[in-house]
């Protein structure tokens, strides 16, 4: 449990920082802009939200398996057994989901083009990279690989459970399912640990427990605070100003 909340929060706090340069310019009598400074992309961008959409749209065929022509009908009934949570079918549609939604939620979410649009009315640019369409195609370039890097990690939080739980039914795959009855029985049939938070609700109290902390520091921060104590200082994790 603590292992699992300790990847959460260090995931979570990953970002990848591009650095950004601001060019001078003269504002009245003063100069102005000259400043670097950094652009964070968090690593896990869309937080819990491709898992609940993966879990939603999965929820569906569990609903229908009690319809009646589903009960009743030699095809229809070994497809939506198939779509079981912990049978190998689910779970790889799970996680092709959970990629999937990721990429979708970013999509939403972060605009390359309107970041490298901003950086230009801003006078601001990317060292070594030319403003417009460039700047567009390095943040869309850098997106894609770590939003990977974050699905994964969504899949991980969100097997951990099964394993400990129940397993995976490998042993249940048509046809090559005895090739799997020599593997060790906690990957089929689960450590049988009481496990009982999910991969979504660590997310969710995890995520939650952490903006939490956040706004209180800022408050304190804002008021002229060191933060919650004056001999510890600032909450560590949090970047520096």
């Amino acid at each position: 449990m603590f292992a699992v909340v300790a990847f959460i929060v260090f995931v979570e706090r990953s970002e990848r920082r591009i650095p950004i340069q601001s060019a001078r310019r003269i504002v009245g009598r003063r100069m102005m802009g000259g400043q670097s400074s950094h652009l964070p992309l968090k690593v896990n961008s869309g937080g819990v939200m491709p898992v609940i959409f993966a879990a939603s749209i999965l929820s569906a065929p569990m609903l229908l398996r009690q319809a009646e022509f589903v009960q009743s009908s030699r095809f229809w009934l070994p497809i939506f057994d198939a779509l079981t949570p912990g049978y190998p079918v689910y779970e790889l549609v799970y996680i092709f989901a959970i990629i999937f939604f990721a990429y979708f939620y970013i999509s939403i979410v972060m605009k390359p083009d309107d970041i490298a649009d901003n950086f230009r009315k801003s006078g601001s640019f990317i060292p070594g990279i030319r403003p417009g369409k460039r700047t567009s195609d390095f943040i869309n370039d850098i997106l894609t690989r770590i939003t990977l890097v974050g699905a994964i990690y969504l899949i991980i939080i969100s097997l951990v459970p099964t394993f400990l739980i129940s397993g995976i039914r490998f042993d249940k795959i048509w046809l090559i399912g005895k090739v799997f009855e020599s593997l060790p029985a906690w990957t089929t049939h689960g450590l049988g640990v009481n496990f009982y938070f999910g991969g979504t609700s660590l997310l969710i109290v995890v995520g939650v427990a952490m903006d939490t902390v956040n706004q209180i520091e800022s408050q304190l921060i804002m008021r002229h605070y060191d933060g919650f104590s004056p001999r510890s200082g600032r909450i560590r994790g949090r970047k520096t100003w």
